[in-house]
């Protein structure tokens, strides 16, 4: 009986091309941007793991461990990743007080070790809009990177102060159409006779 436990894809040179293309390599002489399959992203995660038997679903032990398991719920999907150095995670310090867990009296880190030489982290899925399969090219890899780097150059106080001025104009436009609505549906001077003088 062959079982097959996993579906695996390397990613193809003509993405990995355009990857960098579009968003360059960073200071470890690495690209940026790259494309993964989501059974090929396997990222540490430390914590209590339950063993179960196949069988009978019985539990016959737990294990305080870190282990490597699936970065993303996606598995059967192609992700795209950006690289972040290291020094915006903190310090090393900062990372591990962060980031232990205590589970039977051992310390864990439940993120793995300290990314040292920085991590690749999610950009995008690909996948269409009722989440089914799309095939990954090299002109959709290109064009999620390109996208991803024009809206980095967008400050996020600018995008803000956009935001809100937006907000304002809607509000604005929403108070102007009910009191016109409000005004339309009284009758002028609310019923009361009305006479001139002259």
């Amino acid at each position: 009986m062959i079982r097959v436990l996993r579906e695996t894809h390397e990613t193809p040179e003509s993405v990995a091309h355009r990857l960098e293309r579009a968003g360059g390599r960073n200071r470890l002489g690495e690209t940026n941007y790259r494309a993964v399959w989501g059974w090929n992203r396997l990222a540490w995660i430390g914590g209590k793991f339950e063993e179960r038997d196949p069988s009978t679903g019985s539990l016959f032990r737990e294990v305080v461990e870190l282990r490597l398991e699936p970065k993303y719920p996606a598995v059967n999907r192609w992700h795209i990743e950006r690289w972040v150095a290291p020094e915006l995670y903190g310090s090393p310090r900062a990372w591990y007080s962060q980031t232990i867990e205590r589970e039977n009296g051992v310390s864990i880190p439940a993120l793995g070790p300290y990314p040292s030489r920085g991590e690749y982290e999610h950009c995008f899925t690909l996948e269409g809009p009722r989440g089914e399969f799309i095939q990954l090219t090299p002109t959709i890899a290109e064009h999620v990177a390109r996208a991803i780097e024009c809206s980095r150059r967008y400050s996020r106080a600018k995008s803000r102060t956009q935001l809100y001025e937006r907000e304002a104009r809607e509000d604005r436009s929403y108070e102007h159409w009910a009191y016109d609505l409000l005004d339309d549906a009284v009758p002028a001077f609310h019923k009361q006779p009305f006479v001139t003088v002259a």
